[in-house]
């Protein structure tokens, strides 16, 4: 028994001496790991604040100021009102700041922009390019004339001659019924087919406006003798009416009051009848 206790002490007294030859060393080096995390992170801490400060002093320096705006697409768009929207969302911030997406939504609420799309031309330009809204028709209200495009949304006021568009449209509906939509979407196809029969023919420049009110019956306004005179037409014979209405009545203006082209042959209305 007094030689295992002995055995015992001396096992124990081994390891004892091996955790004390050992441990300093083990804390030694993990006493440097850390260190050198430390130090590391100090200088990624300290590289990452001086690319902050570059980055705010070259976004914050002239180098980034707005001199120049291009604009391209633009027929009817005002340019200039795109570059008043383009100076106002980028002066304050510079290029490399700027809103692209609110300076884009606001280009889009201009009459007759479509579509907008807004990039930077680094380091102080931003370029523009515009999709714009075609109109297709006039349409006569009460208030004035209207040009409207193809999904019927009223663009401007009519302010000069339109060559593609020699008369004016009447019978727009401007309720909220559930038909609206359609029955216009329904006159501007009229409407653009009776340009294109009477342009082909010459006789557009004859008409004066037309009636879409009724789509079953349009009529068309036309001059004889310094009188408006009123013409029904059939949908599906838009010029061999007209063309035969307006021989009907030449030289008669002044007697007639409406011609019926609808038929095989025109009938006309005189005066006083």
């Amino acid at each position: 028994m007094p030689k295992r206790k002995s055995s015992l002490k001396s096992s124990r007294t081994k390891k004892k001496a091996r955790r004390s030859n050992t441990d300093p060393a083990s804390g030694e080096r993990l006493g440097k790991a850390i260190i050198g995390l430390v130090v590391v992170g100090l200088l990624l801490g300290g590289i990452g604040f001086l690319a902050l400060s570059a980055y705010r002093s070259a976004v914050n320096s002239s180098f980034f100021d707005l001199k120049a705006v291009s604009v391209v697409g633009t027929d009817r768009a005002s340019a200039d009102d795109i570059k008043k929207i383009v100076l106002a969302g980028s002066e304050k911030t510079g290029v490399w700041e700027s809103d692209i997406a609110a300076i884009r939504q606001k280009i889009e609420t201009l009459p007759f922009v479509k579509t907008a799309s807004v990039s930077k031309a680094l380091p102080s330009g931003i370029r523009v390019e515009v999709v714009e809204r075609v109109p297709v028709a006039i349409v006569r209200l009460d208030n004035g004339d209207q040009l409207v495009d193809e999904t019927g949304m009223f663009l401007a006021p009519v302010t000069k001659p339109e060559p593609d568009l020699p008369f004016a449209m009447r019978g727009w509906d401007r309720s909220k019924s559930a038909n609206a939509l359609e029955d216009n979407l329904a006159r501007i196809k009229l409407y653009r087919k009776m340009v294109e029969d009477w342009k082909d023919f010459g006789l557009a420049k004859r008409v004066k406006e037309v009636n879409l009110a009724n789509l079953r019956e349009p009529n068309a306004v036309v001059e004889d003798s310094g009188r408006p005179i009123n013409v029904l037409l059939a949908k599906d014979n838009l010029a061999k009416g007209l063309k035969a209405a307006l021989e009907a009545v030449a030289g008669k203006g002044e007697k007639v009051q409406a011609v019926n082209a609808a038929g095989i042959y025109p009938i006309l209305e005189y005066l006083n009848n």
